[in-house]
């Protein structure tokens, strides 16, 4: 056990980490590619209508967010009117009321709709209490003999509900449905028709009522279908033949028998919703839809953060793979650097300089450094003394650097300020004690290996991709983790030795 330990808590590691980034992409559905747009949809109801010249209420039902879309930014025109808002019996409604006022008035309720989900329209919910029914005398005989025959030819809830709605658009009718749909059927009385009939036969049902979002545009027809109560949540079933299964793409707006407006004091009262598609990015969707999904995991998510600090955490994020690059640069190419994690840092100060810039300003400041460190070693300075002289030294240059370029209108040259001066400093400092112990060869050798180590940990922090998924799927890093630890006990040749003895490989 004690053997293989590190190999177990690596593989622990990584298996965490990927399975918590596969959880949230596939059951969160947080995008992977950076560049994934999610549709939204706006959606609007206008409500118009006739005051009488006195106190005046009207009442909308509004749709609520549920399992599969999620009602975002709501807003209210309403000039001069009081607004209420409440929930009742599943639904929320919006109240408009004004003391006195006369004429045509428009009123006006708009949000923001985003789909959670593309499977089967699934709503949770408590056990209801059966409603007695409305129906009485040759209605109620109908219904009653709709339900024996529909259950005497079906063997579950699908197939019940599937002979229901065979029954209910055969053409022509046959007397019982007849009697409850009456010389013009449509729709909305079918599913009416069927909430009853199910009722009767002591199945909980509804009636819903929503539009679909797929087609976008003005006066779109309000669509209807019923929700039938089985094993602790509400199904939804279509009743319209050319309707397979009802799914996210419907927008329930409210249910019941109600109409979807009630005016009193007033006349012509009329109500068009409208709907538009736009694009957003799939980040936000996800991050909206774990609102409603998942609202624990992201309160403790980076998501929950004030965005100036998730912008650090956008860099701070890289920095443990910027760190695993450099162990196999060191440990397995074997290429000498100075100092363990300056090529990391300087590579962030390249994100802001960019690489041309960077690398020029960078060896500028190593060279001028490194005069004055060796002139510094003629005065024979303490060490810490030593190193707050080439500090301010330092410090002046990009100063000097700055105001020059400044000068000049290059206005790159300003990003100098964003070296970290303190590692520059030790890497003037460390360049010199090896130039001075080894010579020349040795000092430039691990120079340029720093250098080239912090553009190759650059190139990988320039990868939008990378950036993108460490940020959205930070529990990645647990796997970088595993890995930096597997390296740990990597006791294998270097790249750089082999090359280097590779005339003993020939013999």
């Amino acid at each position: 056990m004690k053997r293989h330990h590190l190999q177990i808590l690596a593989l622990s590691l990584a298996i965490l980490g990927i399975g918590l980034a596969l959880y949230k992409a596939l059951a969160l559905h947080f995008p992977i590619s950076p560049d994934v747009a999610s549709p939204i949809w706006n959606a609007e109801a206008q409500v118009r209508f006739v005051a009488q010249n006195r106190s005046t209420q009207v009442s909308l039902f509004i749709p609520r967010s549920t399992e599969n879309s999620a009602v975002m930014d709501e807003s209210f025109v309403s000039r001069g009117f009081g607004l209420t808002t409440e929930s009742s019996a599943g639904n929320r409604h919006a109240t408009w009321s004004i003391r006195k006022a006369i004429g045509q008035h428009t009123l006006y309720y708009r949000a923001v709709v985003r789909q959670l989900d593309t499977g089967k329209f699934v709503v949770s919910s408590k056990s209801p209490e059966l409603t007695p029914t409305t129906l009485a005398g040759s209605e109620l005989a109908a219904a009653e003999g709709i339900v024996s025959e529909i259950k005497a030819q079906s063997a579950d809830l699908d197939s019940l509900v599937a002979e229901l709605s065979k029954r209910l658009n055969r053409s022509p009718a046959d007397d019982n449905v007849a009697t409850l749909l009456g010389k013009r059927p449509s729709s909305e009385k079918r599913v009416k028709a069927a909430v009853e009939i199910l009722t009767v036969g002591q199945i909980p049902a509804r009636a819903v009522h929503g539009v679909r979002l797929v087609e976008e545009g003005r006066n779109v027809p309000i669509e209807h279908w019923v929700e039938v109560y089985q094993d602790k949540s509400w199904r939804a079933f279509s009743l319209d033949p050319s309707v397979p299964e009802i799914t996210a793409e419907y927008l329930p707006w409210w249910r019941g028998s109600e109409p979807i407006a009630g005016l009193k004091d007033g006349s012509k009262l009329n109500v068009a919703l409208s709907v538009s598609r736009h694009e957003e990015s799939a980040v936000d969707s996800a991050v909206e839809g774990s609102r409603i999904a998942s609202p624990m995991l992201l309160q403790f998510s980076l998501f929950s953060l004030p965005i100036a600090t998730q912008s650090v955490y956008k860099i701070l994020l890289l920095v443990p793979i910027g760190a695993l690059l450099l162990v196999l640069i060191r440990n397995v190419v074997g290429i000498e650097t100075f100092g363990t994690f300056m090529p990391v840092l300087i590579a962030l100060a390249f994100r802001e300089t960019q690489l041309i810039w960077g690398v020029t300003l960078f060896v500028f400041l190593i060279a001028l450094g490194l005069l004055v460190r060796f002139y510094l070693e003629h005065l024979k300075l303490l060490l810490v003394p030593r190193l707050a002289a080439v500090l301010t030294v330092v410090v002046l240059m990009m100063m000097a650097v700055s105001i020059l370029t400044h000068r000049l209108d290059i206005e790159r040259g300003l990003s100098v300020a964003l070296f970290p001066m303190i590692i520059i400093t030790m890497t003037i400092e460390r360049m010199s004690i090896v130039w001075e112990e080894l010579g020349a060869y040795d000092a430039i050798k691990r120079g340029l290996g720093s250098l080239v180590s912090a553009i190759l940990v650059y190139l990988v922090f320039s990868l939008h991709y990378l950036q993108h998924l460490l940020f959205v799927f930070p529990e990645l890093l647990l796997v970088v983790l595993a890995l930096t630890l597997l390296m740990g006990r990597y006791k294998g040749y270097r790249l750089m030795e082999l090359y280097r003895f590779r005339e003993l490989a020939k013999e």
